[in-house]
């Protein structure tokens, strides 16, 4: 695979509501045969409901309460229960061919995400079996021992081709994880690549373009092998209405 197989756009700060007519707009170019594409961005504070959120039962606080805070709670199509996006938390949106090969994609991103973090000096990285995402080496406090999620996952395909993706916390606000039960798991902690420095002493302050750029070279070499064909299909229409949408394209 060379470098231009799939484009890979930093996007800077986007609100997710644009953000996502942004991701269903490259989905329709991908779906119709077009170059897949890599979204890195991140967003305003907002929480984000999946398919298994049950009307945000997961939710700690009152909505009064996240108004308050101008934090919406948007439901979106993508799998898994509540997360959190905010300022810190590098969101990498893979528009990608997947066809049936789901489980395969979400072992590619996990791939990706564990050699961007083995980069970045954290080499504790791994899957957790059983549970989407990555996580580093458990923690006890106060004398329970707690799984240590940094980063969350959640895709939908439609019309065979992927959407949403990884949500990496490089240096996110981890209060705003205590509004939520993450993903709906007990006994897991949210960390990020800057708490775990902190807290392993290594005496580094992480950036968001350094983060960037681990993600985006380990995508270009996890993908380097993968089948981009999009299956034969029947045109179908859009899969939402979109509106319109600003886009500034930073090539990585």
């Amino acid at each position: 695979m060379t470098a231009s197989t799939f484009d890979i756009l930093d996007l800077g700060s986007v609100p997710y509501r644009e953000a996502w007519d942004l991701q269903h707009r490259h989905h329709q170019r991908v779906a119709a045969g077009e170059k897949p594409t890599l979204l890195l961005l991140e967003h305003p504070p907002v929480l984000t409901l999946g398919r298994k959120a049950k009307d945000g039962q997961n939710i700690v606080v009152t909505r009064e309460y996240l108004a308050s805070q101008q934090i919406e709670v948007l439901e979106i199509e993508r799998g898994g229960d509540v997360t959190y996006h905010g300022p810190g938390q590098l969101v990498a949106y893979a528009i990608f061919p997947v066809g049936r090969k789901i489980v395969d994609f979400l072992r590619l991103l996990e791939q990706a995400t564990i050699q961007a973090l083995n980069t970045l000096g954290l080499p504790d990285a791994r899957p957790n079996p059983g549970y989407a995402g990555v996580y580093v080496n458990d923690r006890e406090v106060n004398g329970k021992v707690y799984a240590q999620k940094i980063a969350s996952f959640g895709v939908a395909v439609k019309r065979h081709v992927a959407l949403h993706g990884i949500g990496l916390n490089v240096s996110t606000s981890l209060q705003h994880f205590d509004l939520i039960v993450p993903c709906g798991l007990q006994d897991t902690q949210m960390t990020s690549v800057q708490r775990e420095y902190d807290l392993r002493g290594l005496n580094r302050e992480v950036t968001m373009p350094e983060a960037k750029q681990a993600l985006a070279d380990a995508f270009r070499d996890v993908f380097a092998g993968y089948d981009w064909s999009v299956p034969e299909m029947t045109p179908q229409p859009a899969s939402r209405p979109t509106s319109p949408a600003r886009e500034t394209r930073t090539p990585l």
